[in-house]
């Protein structure tokens, strides 16, 4: 494993200025990039600790806050541990902010983190890799299909609303992806019926790309985060074996 270093960095858009975490070897040396996604609960101890943990495996890692239009980090404070179904509140003050990230707005923000990242000495030339966590895989998805010339491979995992009956849904990008997909879907997730893990499947095998799409058995909403009350060890761990997998293959 790799030594690494993590800081914090900041990322001008067209918006303002995101907050970020930057993780990489400690080198040096540009390396592979990854931009990770956050999910609702957003930038916080458990992210930055998988961006230190695939920056230990030769990757440099970009986390940015997505809710920036409302603050920096911490944009809503959390307990230590999260669990909705105790703290209702919690959802009460994220929604709106999730909300108001329309896909205009947050693939205006992915032009932003791609352009910083490509001019980032700890980065290697060429395109990047994505990973994202609830929220943040439909951002991967509609990522990898705006910006088909800087996405290798995009991951998501417990991804919700990922192939919807509305006009922006992001399974509607398919035919502009050239990555490889990966998507660990939560077994136990109202976001994402079945027919919507239908409707992306046969979305990515008609645009010809290449991908896999597995649903993890038991698994809950939320299962790779550890301050909650929805992790999955067992999922989880599988969740690091097929993105380290796709990240090899790709870099």
């Amino acid at each position: 494993m790799n030594a690494i270093q993590g800081t914090a960095v900041d990322i001008p858009t067209a918006d303002g200025t995101a907050d970020a975490y930057l993780a990489h070897p400690a080198d040096g040396d540009p390396h592979p990039t990854v931009l990770l996604y956050m999910d609702a609960f957003g930038l916080r101890p458990r992210l930055t600790s998988m961006a230190d943990r695939l920056a230990e495996h030769g990757y440099t890692v970009l986390v940015p806050n997505l809710f920036y239009r409302h603050g920096r980090t911490p944009v809503v404070e959390l307990p230590e541990f999260i669990d909705p179904g105790a703290r209702p509140e919690i959802f009460e003050r994220i929604g709106p902010i999730m909300q108001a990230l329309t896909p205009e707005l947050a693939m205006r923000d992915a032009g932003a983190y791609l352009s910083w990242l490509a001019e980032r000495p700890e980065a290697a030339a060429g395109p990047v890799a994505l990973t994202g966590y609830c929220m943040g895989a439909r951002l991967a998805l509609l990522t990898a299909g705006t910006y088909p010339d800087r996405v290798a491979a995009a991951a998501g995992f417990h991804g919700g609303r990922l192939a919807t009956d509305a006009p922006d849904s992001p399974h509607l990008v398919a035919d502009n992806i050239t990555a490889e997909l990966y998507f660990g879907h939560a077994d136990e997730d109202p976001s994402l019926p079945v027919e919507q893990i239908e409707r992306l499947e046969e979305a990515l095998t008609k645009a010809g790309v290449r991908h896999r799409c597995e649903v993890y058995p038991g698994a809950h909403h939320g299962f790779t985060q550890a301050d909650t009350a929805s992790y999955d060890r067992a999922a989880d761990e599988r969740h690091w074996d097929a993105l380290l997998d796709l990240l090899k293959r790709t870099f």
